[in-house]
């Protein structure tokens, strides 16, 4: 990355160094105007790309991590460095993350000689400033030479026609005036902090250290627990490179192979292992801080109290959920740790009552997409984020202190709950509770049967908001009022705006000029390989109109297992799919004893999915919006028993939202 550091270095100093002789910097001298650095960042700064295409899912992250390189010289965009694929794109649509907690990790964390350089006097955030350009810019922004090579002791001088030995150009290379001292074991070991960051050591494998005690902050006590984190080696190299057969000091860190510099920057933020209990999470400082965010989210929303334990109470046990999230590339982007109940162990009548929450039918959800496409709105997608935490309780509710995060002044103490947690029975329907009551109170009205739908109307204008669980689309006759609806959700929960909607349930939704286009080429292509569906043959149509299924009894029996999986995948599909509803329905009749006829049924309408992979719904802006149905039925159509089989479909003007298939 030196071509794009030299060229960031001389961007920035020809809008901010000063001329001596006219007083002016070299951008003035040149347009004679005042150059903006207001939109100015630290170079190799960490930073995350909005994720806008089209076929992202609801799954894949809605961000990109990537390194800060630059600035485009055609646009208003920054160059952005990504680590997965290895590319430079340019974006506007960045979030940036200065190093300022990074950096302040290390000088709390007796830093490395590259970090040494400041001035006691400076306030910190000029020193940090310093510390980082000094690090990244020195060589550019000072004009300075070529630093010399490290100093080695007198007895390992070369000789005189001997090349001067070179050293490896470090991650973040030290200031040059600060002399280096002979290689020690020590000084030969990359350093990882309790927080799961590292330094990188000039001319040297990553290697590590021993790590100290990790003080845990408690949300609800001024005490920090204390608990121990492992040693850096027995965290990562111990499979490879067992305890008892290390010779010398286990402290110090274990000699592994040599990583590439894409791995030591990247192991510095994310743990790449999933563990399966706390136990295995309590050793690793990445998960302990992912836990530690999930409990200030606790604290924030003020969910719990602690309280002595009380007598003749069910006391729910409490469980962490670990998981890494990944992007399309497999990449691990977030550790995820979530505290959830064991609601198994409520009592009804005792620990809660009402359960039931209303949830969208994909009807309604297609109906809604027909409608804002007949009035020509623009549909807006938003995500509530830990939403279940925002219901409140009627019920009387204790759980345990979480496993690793007890309070030692109060160890048999338990937590009284405010509000709902994941895994509770009732945590949907106090959750839902919540989200109305806060939109009435907001001048919104409730459908009367669909319970998810509210409206608002303002004069002549209108919007429209859809409510699945913690998801939430809404659309307008007025851009304003989309903003103003924004706004207001922030003002009570904790919001994630992911922009112009474009996947829905697992929808790919397409909003184009001149209408709305819903399907599943994703889930269909990954259907295809998880069921092996890699032949050239294709089918034009889902079923022959000469097979007649019947239960086969002297067919040869098939994997019911997999047949199954199958109809069940098909099952999902036939949301977006009325083509395949009849066939998928018939071929559901024999799970119970599928035969290998069956099997051929099932992989023919795979292979029809194959050819017909972008086939999807079109909802037209320009249409009426009349209701129009049709029906039909097989009289007898079913050898086995001799019943029908009716099927219907309903449209609004050329928007089919409605499809049935039924014996």
């Amino acid at each position: 990355m030196w071509a794009e550091a030299i060229n960031t270095a001389c961007y920035t100093q020809n809008r901010t160094s000063i001329h001596k002789r006219f007083d002016k910097t070299p951008y003035k001298l040149l347009f004679n105007r005042t150059p903006d650095i207001s939109f100015f960042k630290i170079f190799g700064c960490k930073c995350f790309i909005l994720n806008d295409r089209t076929e992202r899912s609801k799954l894949d992250p809605k961000a990109r991590d990537g390194v800060f390189i630059g600035y485009s010289l055609q646009s208003k965009a920054y160059r952005v460095y990504l680590r997965d694929k290895q590319t430079i794109i340019e974006s506007v649509n960045v979030t940036f993350y200065e190093m300022a907690d990074f950096a302040t990790e290390h000088l709390q964390a007796d830093p490395t000689h590259a970090l040494l350089e400041t001035s006691d006097k400076a306030d910190s955030n000029s020193e940090l400033e310093g510390v980082i350009l000094n690090s990244l810019f020195r060589n550019f922004c000072e004009n300075s030479q070529p630093s010399s090579p490290p100093c080695t002791p007198a007895s390992t001088s070369t000789a005189p026609h001997q090349p001067t030995p070179t050293t490896e150009i470090p991650l973040l290379p030290g200031p040059s005036d600060v002399p280096s001292t002979p290689s020690t074991p020590q000084s030969n070991h990359r350093e990882v902090d309790d927080h799961g960051f590292a330094t990188m050591p000039e001319s040297s494998p990553p290697h590590t250290t021993a790590t100290q005690e990790t003080s845990i902050p408690y949300p609800d006590s001024d005490q920090p627990i204390i608990t121990p984190t492992p040693l850096a080696h027995e965290r990562k190299w111990t499979k490879a490179h067992p305890v008892d057969q290390i010779i010398g000091d286990p402290s110090q860190g274990v000699h592994t192979r040599s990583a590439t510099v894409n791995e030591c920057h990247f192991a510095c933020f994310l743990s790449q292992s999933e563990p399966s209990n706390i136990s295995e999470a309590l050793l690793d400082p990445d998960w302990v801080i992912a836990m530690q965010d999930e409990l200030n989210q606790f604290k924030r929303l003020d969910v719990w109290t602690l309280v002595p334990k009380p007598q003749k109470k069910t006391i729910i046990d409490m469980k962490w959920i670990f998981k890494n999230k990944r992007d399309e590339e497999g990449t691990v982007v977030q550790n995820k740790a979530r505290l959830v109940a064991k609601g198994y162990n409520q009592q009804e009548d005792i620990d809660y009552d009402e359960t039931f929450a209303p949830v969208a039918r994909i009807e309604a959800i297609r109906l809604f997409l027909a409608y804002v496409a007949h009035k020509n709105f623009t549909v807006f997608q938003m995500d509530v984020k830990t939403a279940f935490l925002n219901g409140i309780l009627e019920e009387e509710v204790y759980v345990t202190q979480p496993e690793g995060f007890v309070d030692p002044r109060f160890p048999d103490h338990v937590y009284k709950l405010k509000k709902a947690l994941y895994g509770l029975k009732q945590a949907p329907r106090a959750w839902y509770d919540a989200l109305t009551e806060f939109l009435v109170d907001s001048s919104f009205s409730k459908g009367k049967i669909d319970t998810t739908l509210f409206i608002k109307r303002q004069k002549s204008d209108i919007i429209l908001i859809q409510i699945y669980v913690d998801d939430i689309i809404f659309a307008s006759s007025n851009p304003r009022l989309c903003k103003h609806f924004e706004k207001l959700m922030k003002t009570k929960f904790e919001m994630s705006m992911m922009g112009e909607l474009n996947f829905f349930l697992g929808l790919q939704v397409r909003q184009l000029s001149d209408g709305i286009f819903i399907n599943q080429s994703k889930y269909i292509l990954e259907m295809l390989k998880r069921f092996n569906i890699d032949d050239k043959s294709s089918m034009t149509t889902p079923m022959s109109p000469n097979n007649k299924l019947d239960s086969d009894p002297s067919g040869k029996p098939v994997d019911a297992t997999n047949y199954r999986a199958i109809i069940r995948s098909l099952l999902y599909l036939t949301s977006n799919r009325p083509d395949i509803v009849f066939s998928t329905c018939l071929c559901a009749r024999f799970q119970a004893n599928p035969k290998e006829s069956h099997l051929t049924a099932v992989r023919r309408i795979l292979r029809y999915l194959k050819d017909t992979v972008n086939l999807g719904l079109w909802y037209p802006k320009h249409s009426g919006f009349d209701l129009v149905g049709y029906s039909d039925a097989d009289f007898a159509g079913c050898r086995m028993d001799r019943k029908s089989t009716s099927r219907a479909v309903q449209f609004l003007g050329e928007k089919l939202i409605c499809w049935s298939s039924k014996k």
